[in-house]
């Protein structure tokens, strides 16, 4: 790249345009998912739709790959060679309490919004972390506390203004650009750089929610039972049940061997009839219980997801409902005496209105599971990694015989295997994907993200490109 066109560049943008070398590029890239270290030609720190509209125009221009980052908790490809847009400085935020809406730019975490929308009574369909980018997050579906009720956040999006290839940002609605609105919500990063968004607020007065934490003895029949507990709880009530391999483990009193069962509960009601719901799982008496009336400020506590950014090795699966014989693998392979180098092993329970089709049709796929399967743990020195991973492929191969086929996309944080993006839409979507892949980025320069390659010809557009 000619000092002379970075020097263009940077004189067209209000950000920094960085270099490797340079000071700030380090940081710049730095993505919290570790396991992805980007090597961009160039890194551009975005601060408005101009920057970006200037930065992908400019990509586009000399043939330069592009990705995106706000967080960097989803990142899947480095953007080596590429031009890397960064827009963590995009940070505008605005609630509007009596339409019952936010709009918020590329770089807002779901903290800020939880904490704005909670002035009035209401929260956004954030997920297990506060610390997650909210635009990328929706792109790739979004599953959140209050899923079961609600569904997906890209379920509830009402507009999304995106910086497509040719330079253009375009708003894209139910009635603006349709087609590429379908593609945008859950087809991740692949048709352009989305610079903001309006989504629905869902009144939430109150949450009954928490963590019931079993010792690691107890994990077959605490299992069970959830399977059996899960089976009847209403739509109102998000859940998961994860296996965990604690550190050391005085991290939890009452726990000798260091795995414990974390039983994560978020209810939609009242605090008394959440205590009964849930009166079955704690009449196995675990040894901590922080289930209780809690704001929406505090929802981060259920799962109390790492904050610090690392290099994490994750996998995962779509399942269909679960019985006794599914049970016994997963203790098989991660519970008590098992010699299991996986920090978590996880089964979120899906169904409700996760399970049904949104008002406004989007790409989010795989909606017939019952249960996410996902294993995460820390490795970053290369035998323990490979020892994670075989670990992994284990319980996978193993679970399949209640797998759906399916995948969902923002589980597969530092994987762009494309039999397993193929595994995140039906057959017929991913089709359509591509092809509006094809009438926006023919050459693929989205790429950097899960990709979604363009369909090979022409022939197979199914819509009208122009205005």
């Amino acid at each position: 790249m000619s000092r002379r066109a970075v020097n263009e560049l940077a004189d067209m943008v209000k950000g920094p345009v960085l270099e490797s070398g340079q000071s700030g590029y380090q940081a710049e890239c730095a993505a919290y998912q570790r396991i992805v270290r980007h090597r961009p030609a160039l890194v551009v720190g975005a601060t408005g739709g101009a920057d970006v509209a200037a930065a992908v125009s400019f990509a586009a221009r000399h043939d330069l790959g592009i990705g995106v980052q706000a967080t960097g908790h989803g990142a899947a490809v480095p953007a080596d060679g590429g031009l890397l847009v960064s827009t963590r400085r995009m940070a505008g935020l605005h609630v509007d309490p009596g339409a019952r809406t936010v709009r918020l730019e590329a770089g807002v975490r779901w903290e800020q919004v939880i904490h704005a929308a909670a002035a009035h009574g209401l929260a956004p369909l954030s997920g297990s972390s506060p610390d997650v980018g909210a635009v990328g997050y929706t792109l790739g579906g979004g599953l959140g506390l209050l899923g079961r009720k609600h569904g997906y956040a890209a379920d509830h999006v009402r507009w999304i203004d995106v910086v497509t290839l040719d330079g253009r940002l375009r708003r894209t609605s139910p009635a603006e650009h349709p087609e590429l609105f379908w593609a945008l919500r859950g087809g991740k990063g692949n048709f352009g750089v989305v610079v903001a968004m309006e989504a629905d607020l869902i009144p939430v007065p109150s949450l009954y929610g928490g963590v019931l934490i079993f010792p690691g003895r107890d994990a077959g029949d605490v299992l069970r039972e959830y399977l059996r507990w899960s089976a009847e709880a209403p739509e109102e009530m998000s859940s998961s049940i994860a296996l965990i391999r604690h550190a050391s483990p005085d991290e939890v009193p009452g726990l000798r061997d260091g795995l414990a069962v974390h039983v994560r509960v978020a209810y939609l009601g009242s605090g008394r009839r959440g205590a009964e719901l849930i009166s079955p799982l704690r009449g196995l008496r675990p040894v901590l219980d922080t289930v209780a009336d809690m704001p929406y400020t505090r929802v981060g506590s259920i799962h109390n997801d790492p904050r610090e950014p690392g290099v994490y090795h994750e996998r995962m699966m779509m399942l269909g409902r679960l019985d006794d014989q599914a049970a016994g693998v997963l203790m098989e392979l991660a519970g008590p005496g098992a010699r299991c180098p996986v920090r978590l092993v996880e089964l979120r329970q899906l169904g409700g209105a996760l399970g049904r089709a949104p008002a406004v049709p989007n790409s989010v796929g795989n909606r017939n599971a019952a249960f996410a399967l996902f294993s995460a743990s820390p490795a970053a020195r290369q035998e323990e990694a490979d020892e994670v991973a075989a670990a992994q492929a284990r319980l996978l191969a193993r679970m399949q015989p209640w797998g759906t086929g399916g995948k969902y996309v923002n589980f597969l944080a530092g994987r762009a295997d494309p039999a397993e993006v193929l595994a995140c839409y039906s057959a017929a979507d991913h089709r359509r994907l591509a092809t509006i892949k094809a009438a926006y980025d023919p050459r693929n320069l989205f790429r950097f993200t899960h990709n979604i390659p363009p369909a090979a010809t022409a022939e197979d557009l199914r819509f009208d490109y122009s205005e």
